[in-house]
């Protein structure tokens, strides 16, 4: 018998047309067919040591599902997965495969690694119809319980772990929509907000309450939390506090963090003003600091605002960028413009205190820094400047000091971070656990998902040796 031909290549992800998908914010990547989730499928090696599995932080058993879509067997594919993640429409979307479950891929050591995250959104987009699936499990309660702060991967995936195993979970959101970073910081034509509520809707079938508009700090601390009936914590509040530059000009109109910028469209819809009530000025033209996703992510916004020219500014060059390669493509596909080894160092405005350019300095690469990346060194003398209307720093963020500081015996960390053991998630004060983006800064969704995970067990443990 012949042996299989080998495909060396990934099978295309299907994509909306650069120059219609600019005017609207429908969903980019449209998704695998049937045919080509079975192409893609029939990719996997089935190899004995299947070093992806390792590559995933939740440890889903990959080789498994894509079995399973090579039989034909979706439900099944479905189940696999969800006995790991909870989130699978969600990482199929977002979580950066190609450095984590791809890069270990055994196919990808000479090809190209199957496309184990497009094979994921397959079958988590089958299975919304499927209403076996969807079920309310049958739970039953083990009388403790848990209290959750934030809603974001991090925080929902250890209030669904608990819930599991029989805990009553209430999680507090500070905002008026579950989701966290999913809903106010990726846009709807990477992520669709419905996809979100959907998956949120699971949670809750498990008896997780979710409580919103509760801000923990202000309208509970965490020591009247565990005053008032919860045996543990878990504090999964993500890095929603913005950095920025400071340098001359920050504080003119026409400055935004991303957070804002994209808090403003992505969850209150500014881009349907009047019709929602939040307004966003851009200008004809927008810069973006920044080389991450969030940066892309908001440039890409931009120009679904029907802004002219929008640019990312960043001060390495394209292979330093941490943003995804997909993403990227995405993005030089719509035209937006890289301006690489380049950093503002002023910003300048106009009589009416609008922004109105942006003076940026060249830079050239050195030795690699603490990040393994080539440090940026600035080149005298090579100021020039750019005419931009909106400017929007995307150069990462930090916790918000909330919580530590109504919290006194909770030790943080020097940039006002969580300290948290990294395979359980314990803190400094006993029954209180944390992790996600609020003890390792802004991250991965799969990451965060993977510490609300451990913490879960490691909860789980600590109330176990209590009864």
């Amino acid at each position: 018998m012949a042996a299989a031909k080998i495909i060396k290549n990934k099978y295309k992800m299907p994509s909306l047309d650069p120059g219609k998908r600019v005017k609207y914010f429908d969903e980019v990547a449209t998704g695998y067919t049937e045919e080509l989730a079975l192409l893609e499928a029939q990719r996997c090696i089935q190899c004995k040591k299947p070093s992806c599995i390792d590559g995933c932080p939740v440890g889903v058993d990959i080789p498994a599902f894509i079995k399973l879509i090579v039989d034909k067997d979706y439900q099944g594919a479905a189940r696999k997965i969800k006995e790991k993640n909870a989130f699978p429409a969600i990482c199929g979307r977002v979580c950066p495969q190609e450095s984590q479950c791809e890069k270990f891929c055994v196919m990808g050591k000479k090809n190209e690694p199957v496309a184990i995250g497009r094979l994921e959104r397959f079958v988590a987009d089958w299975q919304k119809e499927d209403d076996e699936l969807n079920e309310k499990p049958d739970l039953t309660s083990n009388g403790q319980k848990v209290a959750v702060v934030g809603s974001g991967p991090s925080g929902l995936t250890c209030a669904a772990e608990l819930a599991r195993i029989g805990y009553g979970v209430t999680v507090f959101e500070a905002l008026h929509v579950a989701g966290g970073v999913l809903v106010y910081g990726i846009p709807e034509f990477r992520l669709p907000k419905a996809v979100v509520a959907r998956e949120i809707e699971d949670i809750k079938k498990l008896g997780v309450e979710i409580k919103l508009n509760s801000v923990i700090g202000k309208l509970h601390s965490i020591d009247e939390l565990m005053a008032n009936g919860y045996d543990a914590v878990y504090i999964g509040s993500g890095a929603g506090l913005p950095y920025f530059m400071n340098i001359p000009g920050e504080n003119l109109n026409g400055v935004y963090s991303a957070n804002e910028f994209l808090t403003r469209v992505n969850l209150m819809k500014a881009y349907k003003f009047p019709e929602f009530i939040t307004p966003i000025r851009t200008g004809e033209t927008v810069a973006v600091i920044g080389g991450g996703n969030v940066a892309i992510d908001s440039a890409r916004t931009a120009l679904r605002l029907g802004v002219e020219k929008s640019y990312i500014v960043y001060r390495r060059s394209r292979n330093e960028m941490p943003a995804r390669a997909e993403e990227v493509e995405h993005a030089a596909e719509e035209n937006v413009i890289f301006e690489f080894l380049t950093s503002p160092v002023e910003i300048r405005g106009n009589q009416e205190g609008r922004v109105k350019s942006i003076i940026c300095q060249k830079y050239e690469l050195g030795e690699p820094d603490s990040s393994g990346r080539r440090r940026p060194i600035p080149l005298e003398g090579s100021e020039f400047e750019i005419e931009v209307n909106t400017v929007v720093m995307a150069i990462g963020q930090g916790p918000n000091p909330l919580i530590p500081a109504t919290t006194p015996d909770l030790k943080t960390g020097k940039w006002g971070n969580i300290v948290a053991d990294e395979n359980s998630g314990k803190t400094s004060k006993p029954g209180v656990f944390a992790g996600g983006d609020v003890v390792s800064g802004g991250a991965t969704v799969i990451l965060a998902m993977g510490a609300g995970k451990k913490a879960a067990q490691s909860i789980h443990q600590y109330l176990s040796n209590k009864r």
